[in-house]
């Protein structure tokens, strides 16, 4: 008899999720004629303050290298999603913020998710989504070190 297939960890359906959301989105924000745009590029975009990031902060934020924050910044200021401007707390750094453009990008990209969000609930059900909201925005504390 066939032994049943392992588990699956936590931190793999999580990550499951996100690639959902990000592959939904994706194909919306597409299928609504916006420029193109990659996963990593959408993570960006979700890890920007308002008033600007610099990139260091960004890559962290994302958990990927400076060189792959600076691409995914490159291709959305060429798309005219994003500018660099300097930053007024150190004369060495570069804010990276939303021009108008992305600020609409942004916006769009808001309301289908929450779209999105409302397609999860019709189909896993309101409830469930309510309770994986609150799971998720409940504080976790530190990450533990041992």
């Amino acid at each position: 008899m066939p032994l049943p297939p392992p588990r699956r960890t936590l931190p793999q359906l999580l990550g499951d999720a996100r690639r959902w959301f990000e592959d939904a989105l994706l194909t919306a924000m597409n299928a609504a004629g916006g420029p193109p745009v990659t996963s990593t590029q959408v993570q960006l975009f979700a890890a920007l303050d308002t008033e600007g990031t610099t990139v260091a902060t960004l890559a962290r934020r994302m958990g990927v290298t400076r060189q792959t924050a600076h691409q995914a910044v490159h291709g959305l200021v060429a798309a005219g999603l994003l500018e660099q401007v300097p930053d007024p707390a150190s004369a060495r750094q570069r804010l990276i913020r939303r021009t108008p453009a992305g600020e609409r990008a942004h916006h769009q990209a808001e309301r289908l998710l929450r779209d999105l969000e409302h397609q999860l609930a019709e189909r896993i059900g309101h409830d469930t989504v309510t309770a994986l909201r609150e799971a998720l925005e409940a504080p976790w504390g530190p990450a533990p070190t041992t």
